[in-house]
């Protein structure tokens, strides 16, 4: 072992690595490979059931992402099958953001790719591939990539400059396993983290749609059986329904405007900053389809002292999207130093109480429906604050909305907390990439202060 360091186009690399071109190390024959042109393989071709095949846009961090994959018949995966992918093998984006990458894990095993996307084939005796796919997410390996990509307009990498880049690795095949085990634990951890936050979400909105959307509880009473609740909340629903213009709702329930529970406010134009300064901008885009905000991957902004009071967010903060993804939706569960985007509308109601009933109103298939049919603008769809909430819905009694609260709470702040933690070992893997391939840090002393960190 040597304490040496050689500096790169990447940064500081450990002396002990050797180096070689990225399609030396691969599979003769097969190394990096384009997907399929677009005159082989059509959207149109998409079928319903069949093999996955992800574009672009499933290239999560180092992780292929499984919702909304298309898919291809049989016939289109033989006719194609050189684009067939293996465990193990990286994929790159091809256009765009061309630092993107994801290794193949066993369950995407026999999934295939894009031709938006470029496949890397590792060779199992000349680098891990794990390994591999952490050093091609290198801070200065990934500023290299997108400084090399040809294209003004629209960034894009081909086989030849792939193959070409320099990849620096430890000789020791074991020793690459312990780095990438490093990240793969940390990585798995917060992969987890995300599943149980799938699952949470899931109970919390059957509990609403039980609740407020089927009604069970009024329904089993109704018909002399146990709404399997505990007394003192059985107690608060009512056996019996009555008409409305919405149709048979609980018995003392109303039905109002979205208005009447809470108030609007259009946010704050400004434009996010690389530095972190000021307070956090909340944008549409920093809304994620898993229903909470990922602070740590939203940008800061610069913002009179004013403004700053005025837009500040709070908990139990309702924000909706009225542009770029109408209806889309959060709530605000973290005390943090944040303002909304212009974007976005803000909706203040009396107590958290409220919040969540209205939060669990703006995730359900009623509220998704309304918003549908809601939208306007033939260029970009939007709505404005008066029509995202002018829909009716069905309010019950305070007391009713107090003990959803009390069902959901813990739920939701087991959510967060998960957040908090992904977020913090997040930043720890990324802070120990570049020194684990400088040499700064042995794999035997990481792996000793790991477990404390997950």
């Amino acid at each position: 072992m040597t304490d040496e360091v050689i500096y790169t186009e990447y940064g500081p690399i450990s002396g002990d690595f050797k180096c070689a071109a990225l399609g030396d190390l691969c599979v003769p024959g097969e190394g990096v490979q384009t997907g399929p042109f677009g005159s082989q393989l059509h959207a149109s071709d998409y079928v319903f059931r069949g093999t996955p095949i992800i574009t672009v846009e499933h290239l999560g961090d180092n992780r292929i992402v499984h919702s909304n994959v298309p898919r291809v018949c049989d016939e289109d995966k033989e006719r194609l099958s050189k684009y067939i992918l293996k465990k193990g093998d990286i994929v790159f984006s091809r256009v765009g953001s061309v630092d993107r990458r994801a290794i193949v894990r066993p369950e995407e095993d026999g999934w295939m790719f894009s031709g938006r996307c470029l496949r890397i084939r590792p060779h199992y005796r000349k680098i891990d591939s794990a390994y591999l796919s952490w050093f091609l997410g290198l801070p200065g390996f990934k500023e290299y990539i997108r400084k090399i990509a040809v294209g003004a307009t629209m960034p894009s990498l081909n086989t030849k400059i792939l193959h070409n880049v320099i990849v620096y690795f430890p000789p020791s095949l074991q020793e690459q396993r312990a780095i990438a085990n490093i990240f793969n634990t940390l990585d798995d951890k917060i992969e987890l983290n995300r599943q149980m936050n799938e699952t949470l979400e899931a109970i919390a909105r059957s509990i609403f749609k039980s609740w407020f959307v089927d009604f069970d509880p009024v329904r089993a009473k109704a018909e002399g059986r146990d709404p399997h609740l505990p007394k003192h909340i059985a107690d608060l629903f009512p056996d019996r329904f009555e008409d409305s213009e919405l149709g048979e709702i609980p018995a003392g329930w109303n039905v109002k405007k979205l208005s009447d529970l809470c108030s609007t406010q259009y946010g704050y134009t400004a434009s996010a900053v690389d530095e972190p300064v000021g307070p956090k901008l909340l944008r549409v885009t920093d809304i994620n389809k898993r229903n909470w905000i990922e602070w740590g991957d939203v940008p800061h902004c610069v913002i009179e002292p004013d403004a700053r009071a005025s837009y500040a967010l709070q908990v139990g903060d309702l924000v909706v999207a009225r542009m770029a993804d109408p209806g889309k939706s959060a709530i605000i569960e973290e005390e943090i130093d944040a303002v909304f985007a212009s974007y976005l509308v803000r909706l203040k109601t009396a107590s958290l109480a409220h919040s969540y009933y209205i939060y669990g109103f703006l995730k359900s298939d009623l509220y998704a429906e309304y918003a549908e049919g809601a939208k306007s603008g033939s260029v970009q769809a939007n709505m404005n604050a008066k029509v995202i909430v002018g829909t009716d819905l069905i309010v019950p009694p305070r007391m009713v909305m107090e003990q959803f609260l009390q069902a959901v709470f813990p739920l939701r702040q087991h959510l967060v907390a998960n957040v908090r933690e992904s977020r913090i070992l997040a930043v720890l893997r990324d802070a120990l990439l570049p020194k684990l391939i400088s040499g700064e840090v042995r794999p035997k002393h990481a792996e000793r202060h790991l477990g404390s960190a997950i």
